[in-house]
């Protein structure tokens, strides 16, 4: 048996805010393989969170396999557009949302880490953060401030994560991201300047991954996930068409499952993959090696 074990590590999945995402499915997997994990949350979705805990209304989604559920080390509020919180408007900082819960930026959520677990505390970092305000828009009627807005929470916000984190990572820890393949292919419906984000974030995972490589001895990579109907994917407003095209088409015609992008997260968190780095993994059952509609018969 060649097991996936992360026992002794402890975990960051950045952009946990229901039971149904990526995040949530990466951090189940990671548990599973016996890792220590933390979450953050963006703040006007972080109460409603924690009472889906409190009330237990996502105890079968935190169901694991020996019959425990699974449970967050710490549950931190984060807003990864802000670097510090000094940077967020005063008109965010006051907002009722925001302003009991202390610094929410990523430099406020890396000294709670310290000082919640000590100098070097961490050993992998997920960055499940995607947000573009105008997704429904067609590239040629996004505004500049909706497009900077895509790029900003959906790829620097993993720069910034990478900056900020790095140096208190343990020697070999890993970053890993979600993108979609958008990022090399035009998806019509997939607008507001997100496909541009997800290329600046693959782009920019090959670059980190050699900086922060040579700094600091850590691992990124990316994940190309496949279209998953979440809560937070139906702001695209054509989930469900994304999601049945890419079964009827792809090599394995079945939708995808959040844990096939869990359980390949907790690979790559593994020393098992202490060799990967700077890579774009897909899973995807396959689609993104089509170049043609499966149901194509003739020309």
């Amino acid at each position: 048996m060649l097991p996936i074990n992360l026992s002794g590590k402890r975990a960051l999945v950045a952009g946990v805010a229901d039971d149904n995402g990526f995040g949530f499915a990466i951090a189940k997997a990671l548990a599973t393989a016996g890792a220590s994990v933390c979450v953050a949350t963006w703040p006007p979705a972080l109460n409603i969170f924690l009472n889906l805990i409190e009330r237990g209304k996502i105890d079968d989604s935190r169901r694991l396999a020996d019959g425990s559920l699974l449970t967050f080390e710490r549950i931190y509020p984060l807003d990864a557009v802000y670097d510090t919180l000094e940077s967020a408007p005063e008109e965010i900082r006051e907002n009722k949302r925001y302003k009991e819960l202390g610094d929410f930026s990523i430099s406020g959520l890396v000294k709670r880490f310290t000082d919640d677990f000590g100098a070097q505390p961490l050993d992998i970092v997920v960055h499940s953060l995607a947000n573009g305000p105008e997704v429904k828009k067609p590239l040629l009627e996004v505004s500049r401030n909706g497009y900077l807005a895509a790029i900003s929470a959906s790829a620097y916000s993993m720069v910034s994560l990478v900056q900020h984190f790095g140096p208190i990572m343990r020697p070999g820890g890993s970053f890993n991201s979600l993108t979609y393949m958008a990022s090399e292919r035009a998806i019509p419906g997939y607008g507001g300047g997100m496909s541009s984000a997800k290329a600046a974030l693959e782009s920019d995972t090959r670059l980190l991954a050699f900086e922060a490589g040579r700094k600091w001895g850590v691992r990124v990579n990316t994940i190309s996930a496949g279209p998953l109907a979440s809560r937070a994917a139906s702001a695209i407003g054509i989930i469900e068409k994304m999601v049945a095209y890419c079964a009827e088409n792809s090599p394995l015609p079945d939708a995808l499952d959040a844990i096939d992008v869990g359980h390949t997260a907790a690979f790559l968190a593994s020393d098992l993959a202490k060799g990967i780095t700077a890579t774009t993994v897909y899973v995807d059952k396959g689609y993104h090696s089509m170049g043609m509609g499966a149901n194509v018969t003739s020309l």
